[in-house]
């Protein structure tokens, strides 16, 4: 299978400005725009981060434009103005997203900011050599300026309006001084794309090429990303490795194979494989943990994945805690709801519906009985079966024991 069969097999191609195989035929230099209006890239951006990795792999050469010019204006978006920011948060979230592409991409890889060809631009200049090439009647058609514009109480302005000719100059700049032919994005981009494509025609005569992917939803079908309050952080500060483990270990079976073509980097017949035992035993969730070791150690490294997989089976699988690595004890007591037993107090004779009815997993003591009779509390994978039952030292590996209430929510206990 080549490269355009895969990603085509992988739903990886939503728009193409010709056939893909023509497209990939030569090596190409490719470039991906990305604004920087936070310090952090997130999963819906992940997904085209990827995809040029899997170009890259393939020999063609990558440049990635951080938008330092075009971030101080910001891209038209379904509803109201974007917040402009400053020069100092721009510069502070260029150099972070730059680190993080760097990272994931591993090859080596050109990095531009289009700061360096916009604020130089002459007004003036622009609009007799650029603006002339792009018809209003045409930049009004597109989806997002036409929503705007027949949306009661909606406005667009002149400032959004053109950034699509800053983003196609981009184009064009980058084609001249970097022999840039292919740019690649999310579909949301895809007209913006194409003011590049059709500029770089006009301008120099010569064919360009644009692909996109498509944006990423979650089951619910709506999209990862910051705007719609459901991001999910490749910053292991914003979004932990744990909880970033959780977040893809948490997918719901109609959603694991799409992400697993998408975000993975295993093949595609080791996937089907994966999925016939998944459908086979789905509770095992065989799908779901494979999907989540490896985007976790794409992002994160072996080291984050390993104990992000020690500490989630410790907490939710049948693990246990012995023989739990430092660095996932260490994740347990960060990421885990915790509460303080004292050694004095095991001593002098504390039962678990005690230390249960003092913790988050109930709301009074009456509950906690409740729970235990109804063999609904369990101690370190063992169903606390008697409401009189105690908490020993000997409950505690490395000075941490595991209350649970039912499957799913748990209480690290921490001896003092």
């Amino acid at each position: 299978m080549n490269l355009a069969e895969e990603l085509s097999a992988r739903g990886l191609v939503e728009h193409t400005s010709a056939p893909l195989e023509t497209i990939l035929s030569t090596p190409r230099t490719v470039y991906l725009g990305v604004d920087p209006s936070a310090d952090s890239m997130q999963a819906g951006n992940l997904v085209v981060v990827l995809l040029m990795k899997r170009l890259a792999d393939a020999g063609h050469k990558i440049v990635l434009l951080v938008g330092g010019g075009t971030g101080m204006i910001g891209d038209p978006r379904e509803s109201g103005e974007r917040s402009l920011s400053d020069t100092k948060t721009i510069e502070r979230n260029k150099k972070a997203i730059r680190a993080q592409m760097q990272q994931i991409i591993g090859k080596k890889v050109t990095l531009v900011d289009n700061a360096d060809w916009l604020l130089k631009v002459k007004l003036v200049d622009f609009l007799r050599d650029i603006g002339k090439h792009f018809s209003v009647n045409e930049l009004i058609k597109r989806d997002i300026i036409k929503r705007r514009l027949e949306t009661p109480d909606e406005s667009i302005s002149y400032t959004e309006f053109a950034y699509s000719l800053l983003q196609g100059y981009d184009y064009l700049i980058l084609s001249r001084e970097k022999g840039v032919d292919l740019q690649v994005g999310a579909s949301d981009q895809w007209t913006n794309i194409l003011s590049g494509v059709d500029l770089i025609r006009r301008k120099e005569g010569k064919e360009a090429y644009a692909l996109t992917c498509p944006l990423v939803t979650d089951a619910n079908g709506k999209k990862f990303g910051k705007s719609e309050g459901n991001a999910v952080w490749l910053d292991g500060h914003k979004t932990s490795p744990f909880s970033f483990y959780q977040f893809w270990l948490n997918q719901p079976d109609e959603m694991v194979e799409k992400y697993l073509k998408m975000y993975t980097f295993i093949p595609l017949d080791q996937i089907e494989e994966i999925l016939r035992e998944h459908r086979n035993n789905p509770g095992a969730r065989e799908a779901q943990e494979a999907l989540a070791r490896s985007i976790t150690e794409l992002v994160h490294g072996p080291g984050a994945t390993a104990a992000a997989t020690a500490a989630s089976s410790a907490l939710f699988g049948k693990e246990g805690l012995s023989h739990l690595p430092r660095e996932a004890r260490s994740m347990l007591l960060t990421e885990a709801p915790n509460l303080h037993v004292l050694s004095s107090d095991i001593k002098k004779g504390l039962n678990v519906l005690d230390v249960l009815a003092t913790s988050p997993l109930v709301t009074s003591k009456s509950e906690a009985r409740r729970l235990i009779e109804a063999k609904g509390i369990s101690l370190n994978g063992t169903q606390v079966s008697e409401v009189d039952q105690l908490l020993t030292e000997g409950d505690f590996s490395d000075g941490i024991a595991l209350l649970k209430k039912g499957k799913r929510d748990v209480l690290v206990l921490v001896l003092k």
